[in-house]
């Protein structure tokens, strides 16, 4: 692999504008998350993302996405002269598609592209290239560490900053600070509410019902610390000074709270400690967090039941509930990252990036037999076709479309009864005879006597009415 020389004339094309001027002040957003009350983080009661990500909703909701992501593989295609896509292969784009840098696989680079979006609303992408300027390797970059700016000429540019201790990029890459052009970097925004180049991501509207599920969690973990024992109070008689019921709440806490909770107290001097009553209905806890949940599953688009949230509804079939569930959750990913990888690898028509769906849409046995059954006999599929999809090797004469031999197109059928008409014509019609003048007078002296035999049987027939 040819080392990168192209960054020299970057960062030099980056100096020779006259002011970079960072985009709004991002990083105050909702990006810091801020403490629940001052001197919180001393008290070890501040509330970090890395926390807020391992809600076990949330959590699921940002690995049920990436992960499908993820296991679509990419496929470069070229749309023929009939207008269909099929896959090829192109040593200008392929490599980079099948393995995007030395230290992921494909699958990881695009769980790692789709966290990046879904936690931080934003994925930076750097190119490295080789000396004929062919993209050979792409880098997801840390969000919190990737500046964008605007030239005084309006270009937009980006800042990476990175430690060298924690730098994954080639060495041909200075460390700690590069600033870049755009056409250098490949950024996946979503839901850009304040700026054009700033997205906001999902995790931003599931932060508070998150927040309250993680205090419920930990106020039942705290709770069943103390073996399920609600607190209480401690009733001394009067005159008991501050001093006094200061020692005697500390003797109290370490003594029969935490780990100590259930053993026999001994109290002395009249006192008396009542517990503190508490009913499980009251609080509602289950309803409460189930509530949650479905909201947080609201911003990521994805049905609560995909989860283990709530029951499939009625009616349901496992390809319908993939179809629901990629409609919603994974259609605007997908299509955004094609649009971006034919942009970014400056991949034109007739050929594009496209993430096979077939691993995620994929039908029961049984259905996809009917299906593939129903487009075999139709002309639609070869068998051979079928039989790959089942994972079957081909067979001879199988890449022939078969169909029944009664079946013909209706432009066939009229032109075989043109042909047929032209081949076979109709013998012509037979010609009359001319007219014989004796024929003729013999059928009309035929016809008189006729007649005059039927007037007689008449007269006959009156006159023995006549004798009665």
């Amino acid at each position: 692999m040819a080392e990168l020389t192209i960054f020299g004339a970057l960062r030099n094309a980056a100096t020779s504008q006259k002011a970079l001027t960072p985009v709004s002040n991002w990083r105050g957003g909702w990006r810091t998350i801020h403490e629940p009350f001052a001197g919180a983080w001393q008290r070890n009661d501040e509330l970090k993302v890395g926390d807020l990500t391992c809600y076990p909703a949330l959590y699921a909701c940002l690995n049920r996405i990436s992960q499908d992501i993820g296991k679509l593989p990419f496929l470069l295609k070229r749309e023929d002269d009939n207008g269909i896509w099929q896959t090829v292969e192109n040593t200008a784009y392929s490599p980079v598609l099948r393995k995007p840098n030395g230290y992921q696989t494909a699958q990881q680079f695009r769980e790692s592209w789709i966290l990046s979006k879904l936690i931080h609303g934003n994925t930076y992408v750097l190119k490295q290239r080789d000396n004929r300027g062919v993209v050979t390797s792409l880098y997801v970059l840390d969000p919190c560490r990737v500046i964008p700016m605007v030239s005084d000429a309006g270009n937009v540019f980006y800042q990476i900053n990175y430690p060298s201790a924690q730098n994954l990029l080639p060495q041909s890459y200075p460390a700690e600070q590069l600033t870049v052009p755009a056409s250098e970097i490949i950024h996946d925004r979503i839901n850009c509410f304040h700026h054009h180049l700033i997205g906001v991501p999902p995790l931003c509207a599931a932060y508070w019902p998150a927040v309250k599920n993680l205090k419920i969690l930990k106020s039942s973990a705290e709770f069943f610390g103390n073996n399920a024992q609600p607190g209480g109070i401690l009733t001394a008689p009067a005159g008991m000074g501050p001093e006094d019921a200061e020692a005697i709440k500390a003797y109290w806490a370490e003594n029969y709270t935490g780990a100590n909770a259930g053993k026999i107290a001994v109290i002395g001097a009249d006192m008396k400690f009542t517990a503190f009553a508490m009913k499980s209905a009251d609080s509602q806890l289950v309803e409460q967090m189930r509530y949650s949940d479905e909201q947080i599953c609201q911003p990521f688009g994805v049905p609560p039941f995909k989860i283990g949230i709530g029951a499939i509804p009625a009616g349901l079939g496992v390809d319908a509930i993939n179809q629901l569930y990629y409609a919603d959750a994974l259609q605007g990913h997908i299509e955004s990252m094609e649009n971006l990888l034919d942009e970014g690898l400056r991949i034109s028509r007739p050929e594009g990036v496209e993430l096979d769906l077939w691993p995620l849409l994929r039908m029961d046995l049984g259905k996809q037999a009917d299906v593939m059954v129903k487009l075999t006999g139709g002309g639609i599929a070869t068998p051979n076709e079928g039989r790959k999809e089942f994972g079957y090797a081909p067979l001879s004469g199988g890449d022939t479309v078969y169909m029944q031999q009664q079946d013909f197109p209706l432009d066939q059928v009229r032109k075989n009864k043109i042909v047929e008409a032209e081949q076979n014509p109709a013998p012509p019609p037979a010609p009359e005879p001319e007219p014989d003048p004796e024929a003729e007078a013999e059928r009309d002296e035929t016809r008189r006597m006729a007649a005059e035999l039927y007037t007689l049987k008449a007269f006959d027939a009156a006159r023995i009415e006549a004798t009665r």
